[in-house]
């Protein structure tokens, strides 16, 4: 077994690092989701990109409540970064790295069900933007936390 940071990770003969290592899947998965963590905190400061977001529910400029959404959201999406780059041995870990491999498939699975969300959005910018955006977090991750399982 190879070690990736200070977690073993299993080889894997199905995708071979020499397409992508566990540390670049990690930061790019993380970059996109810091991206997103961005854009949440500016529609939670009061950018008129509402419209574009939320499922194309909502006003240009998000009211109160939304805007408190988008600033959960933000916090959610850049501990998950957090996580995913932990799992990868990129950043030191307080927890134990068992609980981050669960963190990290479950981040996974949540941004498969979100790019399904965005897929079936109302919102153009969803469904050409942010679907494959997430979709490429979602294998990103999906691929640190099967390369990192324990």
């Amino acid at each position: 077994m190879e070690t990736v940071g200070h977690v073993e990770a299993v080889p894997d003969r199905h995708v071979p690092d020499v397409l992508v290592s566990t540390e670049r899947a990690a930061t790019t998965a993380a970059g996109i989701l810091m991206a997103f963590a961005g854009l949440q905190v500016s529609l939670a400061a009061g950018a008129p990109l509402g419209a574009h977001v939320w499922g194309n529910s909502q006003p240009a400029v998000l009211p109160a409540g939304m805007r408190a959404a988008s600033g959960g959201a933000a916090v959610v999406l850049a501990s998950a970064a957090w996580v995913v780059t932990a799992r990868a041995g990129l950043v030191r870990p307080p927890a134990a790295s068992r609980s981050l491999g669960i963190a990290t498939w479950a981040i996974g699975g949540y941004l498969t069900l979100n790019t399904l969300a965005n897929l079936a959005s109302a919102s153009p910018v969803e469904r050409r933007v942010f679907a494959p955006a997430t979709a490429v977090a979602a294998a990103l991750t999906t691929l640190v936390a099967w390369r990192t399982r324990d």
